[in-house]
């Protein structure tokens, strides 16, 4: 008898225990907590996925408005490189607006240290709240993008806040290598290039570019009574800096502008005279080349004016070029 009772005992406690275990387990405030973790994870993950299409979108509204070749050439890179290339042309762009933005060179050296800062938190992973760095991060984890390129760019940026003109055109052809070159290697890193030929390309593209850009920029810097045009040349010619400034149309500022087109159409050739060693898998990068070309060649049909109104007009043709070259896989 005592140990029926015993038994039965034993059996009514295993059963309360179980009723109050799933009690526990099914009570509202334990229902409400996991509902509760639930919505927040949601939220968290809907949050992150919105801030990456605004940081995304802020790049790419950036270099359609501020360097609508590089936005095009981007579009045709492969989605893989794709996004990376954007967030790479709005750092630079980023830095490239600093000297038009600022009215003293301190303020412009506070943003260019910012920058500093701000590639040193990247590599850290622990990059700041600002969309441009944001993107930027994302391009390195991704690519596993070489530091130095990028401090190279600041760096050679924030030399050129002196704001004065060239001195020779060795100069202005080592300020595009450390700018405009060193863009260039970080997008072939972003397109799993490793090629020594393709990198001897890309730093004669990039020193191209850089003179170039320099040219094309003539007409707005000379409105704001600005000369950067390498001194050496323009002495050669008789040039002088308010002739620019006028507007000058005159053979000698020809001659000036003469010259440098030909030091960028001189790289050009180099950078192509390496194209059967260059693997197609980097003629992605090299598609700015076409901009350059189309730029040499409407200079050259005005007597190389460069104040000549048709050369600030945009080429409408300009996208089925890059995409003609694109699918040629050629530069």
């Amino acid at each position: 008898m005592a140990a029926g009772v015993s038994v039965k005992h034993g059996l009514l406690c295993s059963k309360a225990r179980l009723v109050y275990g799933l009690q526990r387990k099914i009570s509202p405030y334990s229902v409400c907590i996991q509902r509760a973790a639930e919505i927040q994870s949601v939220r968290a993950s809907t949050s992150t996925t919105g801030d990456s299409q605004h940081t995304q979108k802020y790049c790419l509204d950036m270099v359609r408005s501020r360097d609508y070749d590089g936005f095009l050439s981007s579009l045709l890179l492969p989605e893989k490189a794709r996004r990376s290339s954007l967030a790479l042309r709005a750092f630079n762009v980023e830095l490239a607006q600093v000297k038009d933005s600022v009215s003293q060179k301190t303020i412009g050296l506070m943003r260019m240290q910012f920058w500093k800062t701000a590639i040193e938190e990247i590599y850290r992973n622990e990059p700041p709240n600002q969309p441009v760095s944001t993107e930027l991060w994302r391009a390195v984890r991704t690519h596993k993008l070489t530091k130095r390129w990028l401090l190279r760019i600041i760096t050679e940026r924030e030399k050129d806040l002196d704001d004065r003109a060239y001195r020779n055109l060795q100069e202005l052809e080592a300020y595009s290598e450390n700018t405009q070159s060193s863009l260039i290697y970080l997008l072939l890193e972003c397109l799993g290039v490793k090629n020594v030929q393709a990198d001897h390309a890309a730093s004669h593209i990039g020193k191209a570019q850089g003179i170039i850009t320099c040219l094309r920029a003539t007409p707005y810097h000379s409105s704001r009574r600005k000369v950067y045009l390498p001194m050496d040349i323009c002495m050669l010619h008789g040039a002088s800096q308010e002739d620019f400034i006028r507007g000058s149309r005159e053979q000698n500022i020809r001659d000036v502008v003469y010259d440098i087109a030909s030091q960028a159409h001189v790289h050009l050739q180099h950078a192509q005279s390496f194209s059967h060693n260059v693997p197609a898998a980097a003629t992605p990068a090299f598609l700015p080349t076409v901009v350059l070309e189309d730029y040499l060649h409407r200079v050259r049909r005005v007597d190389f004016d460069v104040f000549h109104k048709s050369l600030q007009n945009r080429n409408p043709l300009l996208p089925i070029q890059l995409y003609i070259r694109s699918w040629k896989k050629t530069y």
